[in-house]
């Protein structure tokens, strides 16, 4: 089961804090890629993977220094480049220095995760399992930090950078379903162990048609299995709290796990903010 696996990652970080952990790791025990797992991980906890680790490792050096250890010896023992950083860390999660912590009858803790599947009951999620042929995204891409939650300056950057011709090109080619501006993620990249990594964003139009504009970018998806997600609702609430549900609810639940491929959302900028139709779909196959 995902839920189990998921332990099973946590017992790897567990003990490997004063380690170096590594992402392929992870992904062999849990059995998502790198980019998923984050995902589901983030939806699950509310903490993206990096900070819980950076948590749990600043927790242990609580205890470490209140037994007499070194603040640099501490540092260094949990991957720490410089006492400084350390040292700016450590406050910034507990409001002491490290120095300062023997001193202070307020310490923090932080404690370990485990994953448990709890029934939340009363609210149906509407979806559908669908072929789609394949098809190609025809618009423009550009690499962005990745963010979990709130709004993506990088992304409304992106969309306020296209041209009116870009729009018209898109427009003329854009012969699928829905028929308008579409949003996917793709290519996720985490080399950077320090950071929740990067991906691409594209925002354009589904088609099965070819662009030959250098301004714009065309990748091709291929035929396969999706779980759409139709959402009506106050948008951009409804469409966040659909994807939550997705990886915390949905997936664990279902019969089916994720592949790699771009995750496509869409809204329908015509309805009204309080109830505004949007769809999620994410590429799946059966477990």
């Amino acid at each position: 089961m995902m839920l189990e696996s998921f332990n099973d990652v946590i017992e790897y970080i567990e003990n490997h804090l004063l380690d170096e952990i590594h992402k392929q790791e992870i992904e062999k025990i849990s059995g998502y890629s790198d980019y998923h797992f984050k995902r589901v991980f983030m939806f699950l906890t509310g903490l993206s993977l990096n900070e819980y680790i950076r948590k749990r490792k600043l927790s242990l050096a609580t205890q470490d220094l209140i037994a007499g250890q070194k603040v640099t010896e501490v540092a260094f023992n949990y991957g720490y480049n410089s006492s400084d950083g350390f040292s700016n860390a450590f406050q910034e999660w507990s409001g002491v220095r490290p120095s300062e912590i023997s001193m202070t009858t307020n310490q923090y803790f932080f404690p370990k995760l485990e994953f448990s599947y709890t029934l939340k009951g009363g609210i149906s999620m509407e979806f559908r399992i669908e072929m789609k042929e394949a098809f190609n995204i025809i618009g423009v891409t550009k690499r962005i930090a990745l963010q979990f939650e709130g709004e993506n300056e990088e992304i409304i950057n992106l969309a306020q950078s296209i041209t009116q011709e870009q729009r018209e090109a898109m427009h003329s080619v854009g012969n699928l379903y829905p028929h308008q501006v579409i949003n996917a993620s793709f290519n996720f990249d985490g080399r950077d162990s320090d950071k929740d990594g990067s991906l691409e964003h594209m925002i354009g139009f589904l088609s099965t048609n070819i662009m030959g504009r250098e301004d714009l970018v065309q990748i091709h998806v291929a035929k396969q299995l999706w779980a759409v997600f139709p959402i009506t609702g106050s948008f951009p609430q409804s469409l966040q709290d659909t994807w939550a549900r997705i990886f915390s609810e949905w997936l664990p639940a279902s019969s089916y796990e994720l592949v790699e491929a771009p995750e496509i959302s869409f809204s329908n900028y015509n309805d009204p903010p309080h109830a505004r139709y949007s769809e999620i779909w994410i590429a799946i196959q059966k477990k």
